[in-house]
């Protein structure tokens, strides 16, 4: 009888190790999982619900995430900075982001498109912009070029569409530089 119970709770401590081992596999495998979750998988999961971005040179700007490229995002603006404007945010000068669902979209296909390609948009568009830069200095005009590591910008009156007589002068930026890019 003291053999069968000596047994049974060696057969009892065994599977309790097992399912520590486990426990602990099992807990492993997740954190690893969690480490390959980026912010634009994160970002990608929450398309289309208002969020809080912290940017650096701008401060705290929300609105709608409405876009998602491979290095930047695009907010259809709600108060602040970007009240009732679309702000194109480059990745690299987010400082924080409140407002994120917790979920992450790590099968999403998100646009392979780089900020150049946004960035050509609004060139081809001819709107008038507000670029921010990370320094916290701004710049209005139109984008005349995107090139490969920067763009050239048309400074303008702001009541004047974009011609060559209106050209006050031109300014090229690097991509590096820049924080956001505001639609006006």
């Amino acid at each position: 009888m003291r053999w069968q119970r000596l047994l049974e709770d060696l057969s009892a401590q065994q599977a309790a190790l097992e399912r520590a081992d486990q426990a602990a596999e099992i807990a492993e495998r997740t954190r690893a999982e969690h480490g390959q979750v980026s912010l634009s998988h994160r970002l990608a999961a929450d398309l289309g619900q208002p969020l809080r971005l912290r940017v650096r040179g701008v401060g705290w700007v929300e609105g709608r995430l409405v876009g998602l490229g491979s290095d930047w995002l695009l907010l259809d603006g709600g108060v602040g900075a970007v009240a009732g404007r679309e702000a194109l945010c480059r990745q690299d000068a987010l400082v924080a982001v409140e407002g994120l669902s917790g979920r992450a979209d790590t099968d999403a296909r998100t646009h392979r498109l780089g900020l150049r390609h946004a960035l050509r948009a609004l060139s081809r568009d001819r709107v008038r912009v507000r670029l921010h830069d990370i320094d916290g200095e701004h710049l209005e005009g139109t984008v005349d070029r995107v090139l490969a590591d920067h763009l050239d910008l048309s400074r303008h009156a702001d009541d004047e569409p974009r011609r060559e007589s209106a050209v006050r002068g031109r300014t090229s930026v690097p991509y590096a530089t820049l924080a956001m890019v505001l639609r006006l």
